[in-house]
């Protein structure tokens, strides 16, 4: 008899069957929390840009737009956006807020 070591094509197909099941189990879950990981994403950005205004408050007297912010170099081009890329933020009497 000979002494042949290796998984034979069942044992495979088992271990294969059980980490699809695995796989399947998890993706629902993994694909909500990429969701909330946005949200708490856009939220951290709008509190960064809020303290932007106030930094732009204290300079110039006076609430900036988006574009004045852009303008003085006090945020980015791409801060106009959420992390997400589709939110874009605006400012109402000096509150940054997202764009719905």
């Amino acid at each position: 008899m000979r002494n042949e070591k290796g998984f034979t094509l069942v044992e495979m197909l088992v271990v294969l069957f059980i980490i699809a099941i695995l796989i399947l189990v998890m993706l629902p879950n993994i694909a909500q929390h990429f969701g909330m990981i946005d949200k708490k994403g856009c939220e951290a950005h709008v509190a960064m840009v809020q303290t932007q205004v106030e930094a732009y408050r204290i300079d110039h007297m006076d609430y900036p737009t988006v574009d004045n912010l852009v303008e003085k170099k006090y945020i980015s081009e791409s801060h106009k956006l959420c992390p997400d890329k589709k939110t874009a933020i605006k400012i109402e009497d000096g509150q940054v807020k997202v764009n719905q």
